[in-house]
This record gives structure tokens, C-alpha cells and sequence, in this order.
């Protein structure tokens, strides 16, 4: 997590004299590589590495000492990030004891999906045997998104501080996009207790832009032999805290 970096860059920028509660910090890609030049590691010193904080666990202990959290605003020639106090995380909880039995409508057990353990293998079998479709009731979703992609501007609030992003990267796991509604999902093959927001707003904004249908969010994981399923809502489209979990549901898959 780099936190001598980290440490490094806050004391270079005196980023802790800062009034959080007024405005969030931004921070550009080339400071970061200025005050981090001298450290022999590539971890303590790339950029992308260091601003890697997809969980709360992944924060350096700056962070987690003054309850801040990261959030690139910016990509490109320009690259940017915005260092905000406040809660940037969102719980996955666990769904509990009951699993539902789900069996499979392929006629067959694929054997190359035995062959490897990565999230995007999990979910294409998850979504093969329609259960992407059934847990999201609509047997119209077909795959279409997959991907790193660029978004358009957008604003949005965290607390009571303005945000404007512009072409930041983002990643969908999956896409899925049926007669009336686009379902975007974030897969990990890892047991997950919490993520950063972004991983999923990002996506839900963006893809806001290009479609007039309803898009929902899904946090996808398999642990073990279950396929997990948690849908999570955005009851303010343009407020990054107002996450919530809608539903959540594990599976077993059987074959025929």
C-alpha cells in the first residue's frame, strides 16, 4: 500500500493543512511522480500502483489516519485525483447460510470452464447458464459491454463537496443490456468485504449518458462452489454516498 510514499507526497504538498471540510485536495499524477522520484521500488514510485485503493484495507495509513479516500477525477495527458474526507467504501455483507439450488439451462457441464480461476471466466459461466438473467428476472440480456472505456464528463456530490470527472477509466467485468435495462456488473474471485464506490459508479454514470433504459449495478463473486450475487442501487443518480444494497442472493449451480 506504499504508505512511505504516500506519507512522502502528503509532507511535499503539506496535503494535512488542507481544509477538507471546504473542498477535497487535487492532486496531479505528475506531483505524485516528483515527490516519489527518489524511491528505488516501481510500487513506491508509479503512479497507478499508488493510487490503487479498491478497499478500505488498500488506503496507506494516511489515509486511514484522517479518514480520507481517493478518487481519480482526470486521465490522460492530465491526469488527476481528488483526496476526500468522508466514507469512499461500500460493505459487501455477507448473504448468509441459505443457498439457492440453481440449475443450469446448458445441456452440458463446459469442461474449459474448470481451467483457471479468474472473475471474468466465473461470471461468463454464471452468465451462460442464465444466471446473470435469472437473478435479474429478464431473459432478454445479451452480452454487449466489456472493457476498459473512457468516460464523459459528469458531476456529482460526495458529502457536501461538487465532484467533476472527465475521462477516467473504467472497467466492466460485464455488460449486459436487455429490452428495458442495462445491467453492469464488477466481478472479484476473492471474499470481498468491502469496495470502493467508484468501481461501481463510474460505470452507472457512464453508461447513464448513452441509454435511455434503466441501468442497474451488480457486485458479482464466486467463493468457493457458490455464485454470489449482490444488486446495489443509486437513489440519487448524482450522489456518490447514496449506495444501497437492493438484494442479494447465492447460488449453487447444478447440471443437468
Amino acid at each position: 500500500m506504499s504508505s512511505d510514499s504516500w506519507k512522502t507526497i502528503f509532507e511535499a504538498y503539506h496535503i494535512l493543512d488542507h481544509d477538507f471540510d471546504k473542498s477535497p485536495f487535487i492532486i496531479e499524477a505528475s506531483k505524485i511522480k516528483i515527490a516519489t522520484k527518489h524511491f528505488d521500488e516501481v510500487k513506491d514510485r508509479e503512479v497507478r500502483i499508488l493510487c490503487k485503493h479498491d478497499t478500505r484495507e488498500d488506503r496507506p495509513d494516511i489515509f486511514v489516519e484522517n479518514e480520507l479516500f481517493l478518487l481519480p477525477i482526470r486521465n490522460g495527458k492530465y491526469t488527476k485525483y481528488a483526496i476526500i474526507r468522508g466514507e469512499g467504501y461500500v460493505d459487501i455483507p455477507a448473504i448468509g447460510a441459505t443457498t439457492s439450488t440453481y440449475k443450469s439451462k446448458l445441456d452440458f457441464q463446459p469442461d474449459t470452464s474448470l481451467v483457471g480461476d479468474s472473475e471474468m471466466q466465473h461470471l461468463d459461466l454464471a452468465y451462460a447458464t442464465s444466471l446473470v438473467r435469472t437473478f435479474m428476472q429478464d431473459e432478454s440480456l445479451i452480452l454487449t459491454i466489456r472493457g476498459r472505456k473512457s468516460t464523459p464528463q459528469f458531476s456529482f456530490r460526495v458529502g457536501i463537496h461538487e465532484i467533476v470527472a472527465e475521462s477516467v477509466q473504467t472497467e466492466v467485468d460485464g455488460g449486459y443490456e436487455g429490452k428495458k435495462q442495462v445491467v453492469l456488473v464488477e466481478a472479484k474471485n476473492s471474499q470481498t468485504t468491502n469496495v470502493i464506490i467508484r468501481q461501481l459508479f463510474y460505470p452507472f454514470r457512464q453508461w447513464q449518458e448513452h441509454t435511455e433504459k434503466s441501468v442497474k449495478t451488480l457486485f458479482f463473486e464466486k467463493r468457493g462452489n457458490l455464485y454470489s450475487l449482490w444488486q446495489f442501487m443509486f437513489d440519487d443518480p448524482k450522489n456518490y454516498n447514496s449506495i444501497k444494497l437492493e438484494r442479494s442472493q447465492c447460488f449453487e449451480i447444478v447440471w443437468q
